[in-house]
């Protein structure tokens, strides 16, 4: 029986649909799991994506010719269905489920399966075949619970504010400052973010998901205020001329890299806090395992490892060779405000060079 995703050069490719989920290179009819720039790129004639990821992937992409399906929903096209289902990644985030000729397949693009208020849960999806991402596959990758994380967050924040400091987060613009602004107090200061996170911002309040009180460093007249703000910003905002308008700061960076010892010390932060929008390696398994596939196609991160436990539990496994993540710079929209100033876009970099957790949004 034939496979219903294959490897192209132009990217993952549905033979009997002819069309591509997640495609690199520009292609006529493209399938977009989310809007982080290794998943979603401009050139392609044709996107299809889920309804909550529209006002992002327009925010990022401009004018593009763009059809959504609520999750769900199902579409057919050249006989075979296609439905998105919540990956639990970042807001509008889908999982592609693929069924033709007997067969069903889901492929995953990137998800997490811890609760996160500004995007729909991850949702398992029964098949037969799952393609994985696997960027953080390893075990000693687990992930704290949110409520212990933001109370450490929130106390290194008020202990800043009151020793007169103000407290820089470098975090991915989309994604995860949306999902830090969920987590923190306001009560403790004004809360700051880079140009580059306003439209982002404010793509997520249009989709409904509630944000607390945010302004750009601009703004703001009294330098008393600064002193007690939480500022959210790209990484490479941290290391420009930009940062100098708060005076006297702590720095910090919200990452699953921040789990690596040395990673920290090697950014020159402060502190670092270890938030991901990615699945731990706990997650990982239980995703894999809640779908009942057969088969798993691992796509990105820890390939060998990944497909090695996995095999090793019995399971049919390999790895897909993708562009996901592999040196791809997550470059935010400029705000247009002159808030990025001479910085440009920013380019969001992780530890080691690689643009996010597996290329965007760790």
């Amino acid at each position: 029986m034939a496979d219903l995703v294959v490897q192209r050069p132009e990217g993952l490719w549905c033979p009997p649909g002819d069309f591509y989920i997640d495609p690199w290179r520009p292609v006529a009819r493209a399938v977009i799991t989310h809007a982080h720039a290794d998943h979603a790129r401009v050139g392609n004639g044709h996107y299809l994506a889920a309804a909550p990821s529209e006002g992002v992937l327009r925010s990022r992409l401009g004018a593009i010719d763009l059809q959504t399906l609520a999750y769900g929903e199902a579409a057919v096209h050249h006989g075979v269905r296609i439905s998105l289902h919540p990956a639990g990644h970042v807001l509008g985030s889908a999982q592609v489920r693929l069924e033709h000729g007997g067969q069903v397949w889901v492929a995953s693009g990137d998800y997490k399966v811890a609760p996160d208020r500004t995007c729909d849960p991850f949702e398992p999806v029964a098949c037969d075949v799952f393609i994985t991402e696997s960027t953080f596959g390893l075990p000693i990758y687990r992930w704290r619970p949110d409520d212990e994380l933001f109370a450490d967050l929130n106390g290194w924040w008020g202990r800043n504010a009151a020793a007169g400091q103000a407290s820089v987060l470098a975090c991915y613009s989309f994604g995860k400052a949306q999902r830090i602004l969920s987590g923190i107090d306001p009560t403790i200061g004004p809360v700051i973010v880079h140009g580059a996170v306003r439209p982002l911002n404010d793509a997520y309040r249009a989709a409904g998901v509630a944000l607390p009180d945010t302004r750009l460093v601009t703004e703001v007249g009294d330098r008393a205020e600064l002193r007690r703000a939480l500022v959210l910003c790209p990484p490479s905002a941290v290391a420009s001329t930009w940062l100098r308008r708060f005076g006297e700061t702590s720095t910090a960076f919200a990452s699953g890299w921040m789990q690596l010892r040395g990673a920290r010390r090697r950014g020159g932060y402060d502190r670092g806090f270890v938030l991901s929008d990615h699945a731990d390696w706990p997650g990982l398994l239980s995703a894999i395992g809640a779908t009942g596939a057969h088969r798993i196609i691992v796509t990105h991160g820890s390939v060998p490892v990944m497909v090695r436990y996995l095999q090793d539990q019995g399971l049919q496994a390999e790895g897909f060779d993708t562009e996901y993540g592999d040196d791809v710079v997550e470059a935010d929209a400029a705000a247009g405000n002159g808030e990025a100033g001479p910085d440009g876009p920013a380019a969001e970099a992780g530890p080691g060079g690689a643009a996010g957790e597996g290329g965007a949004g760790a």
